[in-house]
C-alpha cells in the first residue's frame, strides 16, 4: 500500500496542534466585571474557543457561539448551536437574530467575551433590511464560485448584512466588548476574519458594490440601494461608542507554520517558510512552489536539501469545470503535473480546519510516483485539474487526507518535502 512520506503527517499535526486555541485563550480573558458576563461568537473555532473559556473564567457566564454542522463541543454554560457553511442557511439566520436579541438588554456594567474564527461570516447570515436571505445566499455563491479573494469576498457580506462589520458590537453598547480571534485570514485583520461583526474597518458599500461587478455578479436593486444607502453603512473605526473595546488575535497561521518548521529542524530538514499569507488562484500558487522546488534541486537555493518548503495562507479557485475540488487538492493536482514525477520531492495540502471546500477531506498529498501510479489507473491529471476534479484525482488513488472537524482554522497548510 502506498504510503506518504511521514514527516508530511508530522508536519500537519504540529500545525493543527499549534493552532488549537483551547490553551490560547487564558492569557487573553479580561478581568471578570461588575455585572453580567456574556459570551458570543461565531465559526469553525467557535465551540472548542468556548469550551476553553468555561475552563478558564472566574464567574458567572451565559452565551451562544454558532459553528459548522460537526464542529460542536461539549459546554456547560454557553449554548453552543450548528449551521450551515460554507452556503448559509436559517440556523445561522436564528443564531445571529438571536445573538442581536441578546446583545439588546445590556448595561454598562456588563462584559461580553466574543469568539470569532473563520466560517463565521456563512455561520452569521443576517441580511440587512430590505435584502431576502436567497439573494444574499445566491450571492455568496457566487462569490465563492468567482476566485474572489477572502478579503473582498468578505468586504461585501459585511455591508450586505445586519451584524457583520462592527453592527454586533454596536448591538452591545454600553457593554464593554472584548473579541478573541483565530485568524483565517491573510495578514490577520480582525475586521476580515468572520467579516468583523465587533470589528469595524474603513470599507464603504460602494467598495462592495465595486467588487460585485468586478467579478460580473449581479447585483437586484434593492441590493443597490442598500450599498449606496449611508443610513445602512456600517459603524466607522472611529466610532465613539466603541471606543472602550478590545480585539486580540491569539491564533494565527505563522504560530502553525513556525511550529512545523521547527518540527522539521529537528528531524533535520532545513525549513524554508515562503509565507503565512499567500494568496492567488490555487493552480497558479502550485505553479510557483513547484519551480522553487526545482531551485532547491538545481541550485540549492533558497535551501540546500534536504529542505521542507512551508506555506499559509488561502488561494482560490475559479470554478470552470464541474469535477469534485477543493482548493488544496487542486493546488496539489496543478503541483504533480508542474512536478511531472521529479525525483525526491513529496508534498501535501490540507485546510487546518478539516474540511476542504465542501468535501470531507482536509486535503491530499502527493510523492514521486503520484502521476505513474495515476496513468496505471487510467487517471488524467491535466484532464482531471481542468475539470476542477482534485478530490476526485486523489481519492482514487487513495491520497486524501482525512482529519474530520479540527475544531481550529488558519486556514491552508502546504508543506513540500525535498529529499537528499
Amino acid at each position: 500500500m502506498r504510503t506518504a512520506h511521514p514527516l508530511l503527517h508530522r508536519l500537519f499535526d504540529a500545525a493543527l496542534q499549534a493552532a488549537d486555541p483551547f490553551d490560547l485563550i487564558a492569557p487573553h480573558l479580561p478581568p471578570p466585571p461588575k455585572g453580567r458576563t456574556l459570551v458570543l461568537g461565531a465559526g469553525k473555532a467557535a465551540a472548542r474557543m468556548a469550551e476553553a473559556v468555561e475552563r478558564h473564567w472566574q464567574g458567572e457566564l451565559s452565551g451562544l457561539v454558532v459553528t459548522r454542522y460537526g464542529h460542536g463541543a461539549p459546554t456547560r454554560h454557553i449554548e453552543v448551536v450548528e449551521a450551515g457553511h460554507p452556503l448559509p442557511d436559517e440556523a445561522g439566520e436564528t443564531a445571529a437574530r438571536r445573538m442581536l436579541a441578546l446583545a439588546s438588554d445590556l448595561g454598562p456594567d456588563d462584559l461580553v467575551i466574543c469568539l470569532m474564527s473563520g466560517g463565521g461570516s456563512a455561520l452569521l447570515s443576517l441580511p440587512a433590511p430590505g435584502i431576502g436571505f436567497d439573494e444574499k445566499r445566491a450571492i455568496n455563491k457566487a462569490l465563492l464560485r468567482s476566485g474572489a479573494p477572502i478579503g473582498e469576498m468578505n468586504c461585501v457580506r459585511r455591508h450586505l448584512s445586519s451584524i457583520k462589520g462592527g453592527r454586533l458590537a454596536l448591538s452591545c453598547h454600553p457593554a464593554r466588548v472584548v473579541t478573541l480571534v483565530v485568524s483565517d485570514v491573510p495578514g490577520d485583520d480582525p475586521a476580515v476574519v468572520a467579516s468583523g461583526p465587533t470589528v469595524p474597518d474603513g470599507s464603504t458599500g460602494e467598495d462592495a458594490l465595486a467588487i460585485l461587478d468586478k467579478y460580473g455578479i449581479n447585483a437586484s436593486s434593492a441590493v443597490r440601494a442598500v450599498l449606496a444607502d449611508p443610513a445602512s453603512a456600517a459603524p466607522r473605526p472611529d466610532d465613539p461608542r466603541l471606543s472602550g473595546n478590545a480585539v486580540h488575535v491569539i491564533v494565527t497561521a505563522q504560530q502553525s507554520l513556525d511550529a512545523a518548521a521547527q518540527l522539521a529542524r529537528a528531524a533535520g530538514y532545513t525549513p524554508v517558510i515562503l509565507s503565512s499569507s499567500l494568496e492567488g488562484e490555487a493552480r497558479e500558487v502550485a505553479l510557483v512552489h513547484a519551480a522553487i522546488a526545482r531551485q532547491v534541486l538545481q541550485y540549492g537555493q533558497p535551501a540546500a536539501r534536504p529542505c521542507v518548503i512551508l506555506s499559509g495562507g488561502e488561494t482560490s479557485v475559479t470554478v470552470r469545470g464541474g469535477g469534485r475540488g477543493g482548493r488544496n487538492a487542486e493546488f496539489l493536482l496543478a503541483l504533480a503535473v508542474a512536478l511531472d514525477g521529479l525525483p525526491g520531492v513529496h508534498a501535501l495540502a490540507a485546510d487546518t480546519d478539516g474540511i476542504d471546500g465542501t468535501e470531507d477531506n482536509a486535503g491530499a498529498w502527493l510523492a514521486p510516483d503520484t502521476l505513474a501510479a495515476a496513468q496505471a489507473l487510467g487517471l488524467d491529471a491535466r484532464s482531471r485539474l481542468a475539470d476542477n476534479d482534485g478530490y476526485g484525482f486523489f481519492s482514487a488513488l487513495s491520497q486524501l487526507i482525512v482529519t474530520g472537524p479540527t475544531r481550529t482554522n488558519v486556514n491552508d497548510f502546504r508543506a513540500i518535502v525535498i529529499e537528499p
